[in-house]
This record gives structure tokens, sequence and C-alpha cells, in this order.
């Protein structure tokens, strides 16, 4: 799970998905803000000439699209498959129906250590402050789920949450987002925006929902039907006055199952995660030491958790995704938690690098493996990975590696 911005917050990706990934909820910007301008007069001649060219849209087109923003919102959506989105929606920028829970939440302290997001405080639910001029979202989601998913492994195995395993989801959506926003500006002259996923505070799940591709699950994040959750999400916030989309309708009824499966208890209500005891939180966002109650609960899972979205009966035929930077790399869908435990710092780096992972760092890594081989067969391999630890350089570590060893003698 990742967290996401949302209302009640929650992690993924993605990223909570609820308010921040993160994360992986994390954070990148990428785009310019630029004047909208536009010229009345069209250069007829340059038109012409670029039509028989066949270089596109001329500026005929442009002030065409300028008196159908409905058109432009129809072509900006097929530009957007075309740039490897898998739905693409309009959202506006009223988010004052959040701003309740969104503030509950907060005040509730559900944010753990995650300063940043009390800091932004209601910000995330005005993308008008945020980015000055804002009249409208274009709210994207991408599949992430691999072609070779495997099913979950044995507790000798690190369990590495599944957006992670490939390349780093901001940088991909980040070029995607950029990508599309260069389509929209060829065809309509400058126009101000910015893109986002995962990297500012903003509301995500939220614009997601209003833009119509997807609703929040008990879980907080996103889910359609047909594709589940497994999807990341990015945002164009633009100065275009396209037309939002309508919501789409809840699919989750009656269904509890996100709730029960939860191995630390942290969606304490339909719609609201704590933080403080999410998997996410604690092996990403948390940089000191896990509480020690948390630990055992905690298994082998060493880098986010997915188990909400594993037992969701809307991912049972997700599809898988198209865009290859999100295959698998290093192993990670079943690499041992000893044969990760045995890595150096070097080889932490340069395995990891172009990886969301690499962000935590070293120590945390440790820290989180330390854990996981805690609760892992106490086998001889397993004690012994944990004895060369003993006397690391980190405080962190060594805790996290005696509480480990006092697993296995008790």
């Amino acid at each position: 799970m990742k967290f996401n911005q949302g209302v009640g917050g929650a992690f993924h990706r993605p990223g909570f998905t609820q308010f921040p990934e993160p994360a992986a909820h994390q954070r990148g910007l990428a785009g310019t803000e630029v004047a909208f301008q536009v010229n009345d007069r069209a250069d007829t001649d340059l038109t012409r000439q670029r039509r028989a060219q066949g270089q596109g849209f001329g500026f005929a087109v442009k002030i065409e699209f300028m008196h159908d923003w409905q058109a432009l919102t129809a072509q900006i959506k097929v530009w957007g498959g075309e740039c490897g989105f898998d739905a693409v929606g309009i959202a506006g920028i009223d988010l004052a129906a959040a701003e309740t829970g969104l503030t509950a939440w907060l005040a509730a302290g559900c944010h753990g250590e995650m300063d940043y997001m009390a800091s932004h405080g209601l910000k995330r639910a005005r993308p008008a402050e945020l980015v000055a001029g804002t009249r409208s979202v274009i709210a994207l989601r991408m599949n992430y789920l691999p072609a070779d998913d495997a099913p979950e492994p044995d507790l000798a195995t690190a369990v590495i949450a599944r957006y992670a395993r490939g390349r780093d989801y901001h940088k991909v959506l980040r070029n995607r987002l950029q990508k599309l926003a260069d389509r929209i500006g060829a065809a309509v002259g400058p126009f101000g925006y910015r893109v986002f996923t995962d990297s500012a505070p903003l509301m995500e799940v939220e614009l997601a929902r209003l833009a119509g591709i997807g609703w929040r699950g008990k879980h907080t994040l996103l889910l359609s039907r047909g594709t589940g959750s497994w999807f990341f999400l990015g945002e164009i916030t633009t100065d275009l006055p396209l037309p939002a989309d309508a919501p789409t309708s809840e699919h989750c009824g009656s269904c509890r199952a996100c709730l029960d499966a939860c191995p630390t208890g942290a969606i304490v209500a339909p719609y609201r995660v704590d933080a403080r005891r999410c998997i996410s939180y604690l092996t990403i966002e948390l940089k000191g030491s896990i509480p020690t109650e948390l630990r055992p609960l905690i298994g082998n899972r060493v880098y986010g958790c997915d188990d909400c979205q594993l037992c969701c009966p809307w991912n049972r035929a997700a599809p898988r995704t198209r865009e290859v930077d999100f295959a698998v790399r290093n192993g990670l869908d079943r690499a041992t938690l000893v044969e990760l435990f045995a890595w150096t710092e070097e080889e932490f780096e340069r395995r990891l690098a172009g990886s969301a992972i690499r962000r935590i760092g070293f120590e945390r890594w440790l820290r989180n493996l330390a854990v996981g081989l805690g609760n892992a067969p106490p086998t001889p391999e397993v004690v012994a990975a944990l004895n060369s630890r003993r006397e690391h350089a980190s405080a962190l570590v060594r805790e996290h590696v005696d509480w480990a060893l006092s697993q296995h003698q008790g």
C-alpha cells in the first residue's frame, strides 16, 4: 500500500493514497508556469503551410479549441492514452467537502511523524492556493501491476510492495505528464500548468474521485471497476477552464475485507487509516525505532504493504501494466531476507539506483530487514545473518537486531 493524498489519510502508493505515496505515500516536481495568451489573428499562411507539411495543429485549430473546451477535453483524454495513461478525467477545484475529514484526521494525529501533512494544512484541499490561477485539474492513473506478479512468498522471503519493485514511479509518471502537457501546449499555445505525482500537498484521491476515474475504497485508496487499485495517480493543474467530469458511483457496499486483513489494524474505520499503525508508514516514513508491539505484526514486509489490496475483490481481475519500467528489478519479488541483509551499503546504492526504495536509506533498510528476520523461521542462516550486524555502527540497527535475536532465543 502506498500513501496518496486524501481525506482520512492512507499510504500507497502509491504513496498513502489517502493523503501521500507515498510517498510513498515522496516528492518531485516537473512542469512550468507561463502566462496564458492567445492571438485572435491566426496566421493563415503559416496554418496552410503547416497543414500541407503534415505538422499537426495549425493556429486556426488552436483558436477553435479556445472556443470549444469540450472538444479539447476529449482530445486531452486521447492524448493521455497515447502517453501511457490508463484513465484520464477532469476535476474542478472545489474540494471543500473533503476539508472536514482532513482537519479531523490531522487533529487526531493520524499523520504520525509526517509533519509536512500538518504544515501544509488545508492547502491540500485548495488547488488554487497551491498553484495560483488553477481552474481545473487533469487527473490520470497508470496501472503498475507487473505481468509476472507472483503469489505471496514464505516467511523467509522479503516482501516488497509491488509499486516499489520496478523503477521509481515519480520519474516515470512525471515524464509522461510533461509529455501530455507539451501536447496540450502544442494545441492551444502557452498556458499555465504544473504536473504532480505524489509530489505536492494535493488531495490526489479526492481529485481523482471528482474526475470520475474511480471511487474511494474503505482502505482510502482509489478503486475502479475492472481495474481495482493497482495504479499510480498523477495530476496536471491548469488555468484552462476544462469542463469537469462527473464522479463515479461507489461499489464497496458492505464489504470490509480490507479492514479485516490489515495486519496491524491501521484501517481503524471505513475510509480512515491511522498512519502510525500502517506498515507502509512504519517501514518508509518513520525515521526512528519501530514500536516494539507492532514488530511481530509486520512479519516479513520490509518496504510497504499490499495486504489491503491483495484481499480486495475488485483486484481479482486487475489488468497488468503496459509500462516496462514497472517490471521487477533485482529479483525483489523473490529475494530472501538473509540475502538482502547481506548487501553492503555500496550494493544498496548501486542496485536500487532509480528505485523508490533508495530514499529510505541503508540504515532504515537494515532496520526493516532485521524486523523481518526476527519474524522469520529460526534457521541457523537467519541467526548468523543477525549476528553479523550485532556490532553495526548504527544504534538503530543494533537495537532492532538485538530484538530479532531475542525473538529466536525465546
